[in-house]
């Protein structure tokens, strides 16, 4: 079977058919094996949350879970009640494993590809969380292998799954609203200590945890506990803000608007209160798409500004406003009676949906691990938002604009001028008549 190292080493516009590792037929009525790579607070969320699913009736079970902390496989292996045979050490060993189906991906972002593409490379179907990859680059390889291979992917943003944005959806597609102009919305969050301070448990030490496998292909650096505990602070193994929040702001919005690259993006922000990381606490991004625009804000020393910036999508005729227990749509008052001959009505209120976006999100994903249906923020997504959300990251480092080409998958130099806003009077009034 071709290797990664060879798959990565190819162009990616000149892939061959691949030789994969033929997955196990799910029928309706298959049970689905799960292996979790990553026990720590997601991870283990995701443990619980599949058992929920497995004793409620959910035709699935967790059959291994791999960490490189002794203490996170411990406490999954008693609350899961495994035999020893069935905690890893190395994640390759759980991938190995033939009766696995599916594979759970819970570490930090650096981790992302590798063990995803080693998951898809070994026939198993995948459900990484967000970011789908670290790098650009490593999405594009992702979408391209998933795309050739029919291997069944979801990208863990369970926003992606939440029932308002396909009404959205649906009444963008109606007109309601007009042409979409612009979404702005905002994800912060507060605390004491500084969001992502978790706790550090003093018992992790380089005794019980395996410190180079967690560094990976992040530099060598000296065992430390703050890194390990409270890595989305760190540029080695996170895109902070952009990566962890920002993306659940985003992603939902592209499922209104429909996915797809943007044209450019800016980022700026810095560390205004917390000094103890290398990313930024509070971050504002702005992405051009080819005819709207989305701008995102957030903090982490600042939780109002959610409850005061909700998100909305504006267009020339109307906006839609998502206000957690509902959705409301509504005309720009000139074009009310034009709105209320459509709709029947002078706003549109639509409830949300009281079910639980995790649980939806996964059996999404169980759905299509059926189905062989692209679920609802597959690999082509998750490469789309990832150029959105990793440009930002690069806009705000590098301190400039930067844009992208979808057709050879680079980050583009961004041109002294803006073409055609140069002023050149070639935009005339009569243009608009």
């Amino acid at each position: 079977m071709e290797s990664r190292r060879e798959f990565i080493g190819a162009a990616a516009a000149a892939l061959t058919p691949l030789a994969l590792a033929k997955p196990r037929v799910l029928g309706a009525n298959d049970r689905i094996n799960v292996g979790v790579i990553g026990a720590g607070s997601m991870g283990f969320g995701h443990v619980r949350l599949l058992k929920k699913h497995a004793d409620g009736g959910g035709n699935i079970q967790v059959a291994a879970v791999s960490d490189v902390y002794s203490k996170r496989k411990l406490r999954a292996r008693e609350f899961l009640s495994l035999p020893e045979k069935d905690i890893h050490h190395d994640y390759r060993d759980l991938i190995a494993r033939p009766e696995i189906d599916a594979v759970f991906v819970a570490t930090p972002d650096h981790w992302h590809f590798h063990m995803a593409m080693d998951a898809l490379e070994a026939g198993k179907d995948v459900y990484v969380q967000k970011p789908m990859t670290y790098k650009i680059e490593e999405a594009k390889i992702i979408s391209e292998y998933v795309r050739k291979s029919g291997r069944v992917l979801q990208v863990g943003s369970q926003y992606a799954s939440e029932p308002q944005y396909f009404k959205a959806r649906e009444a963008i597609a109606q007109g309601l609203i007009g042409k979409p102009l612009y979404a702005q919305g905002t994800y912060s969050r507060n605390s004491f200590k500084g969001e992502w301070n978790y706790r550090i448990d003093n018992e992790g030490t380089p005794e019980n945890i395996d410190w180079r496998r967690f560094l990976g292909s992040a530099p060598k650096r000296a065992f430390s506990q703050d890194r390990f505990f409270r890595w989305r602070k760190y540029w080695d193994y996170s895109g902070g803000i952009a990566t962890d929040l920002l993306y659940h702001r985003l992603v939902p919005f592209l499922v209104a608007l429909g996915p797809q690259f943007p044209v450019r993006v800016s980022s700026n922000g810095g560390i205004f209160l917390h000094k103890d990381r290398e990313v930024p606490d509070t971050v504002s991004t702005t992405i051009e798409y080819a005819d709207f625009q989305v701008s995102m804000a957030s903090s982490m020393a600042s939780d109002l500004v959610n409850a005061h910036v909700r998100p909305v999508i504006c267009g020339h005729e109307g906006s839609i406003a998502f206000l957690g227990k509902e959705i409301v749509i509504t005309p720009d008052p000139i074009y009310a009676k034009k709105f209320e001959e459509k709709a029947g009505q002078k706003e549109i209120r639509i409830a949300a949906d009281a079910r639980d976006l995790q649980t939806l999100h996964m059996e999404n994903f169980f759905d299509c691990m059926r189905s062989r249906k692209k679920p609802n923020l597959d690999a082509e997504f998750g490469y789309q938002a990832m150029v959105a959300i990793g440009l930002g990251v690069e806009a705000f480092r590098e301190s400039k604009q930067m844009a992208f080409d979808p057709q050879t998958g680079k980050i583009l130099k961004i041109a002294q001028k803006r073409p055609g806003y140069e002023g050149d009077g070639k935009n005339h009034p009569e243009d608009y008549s």
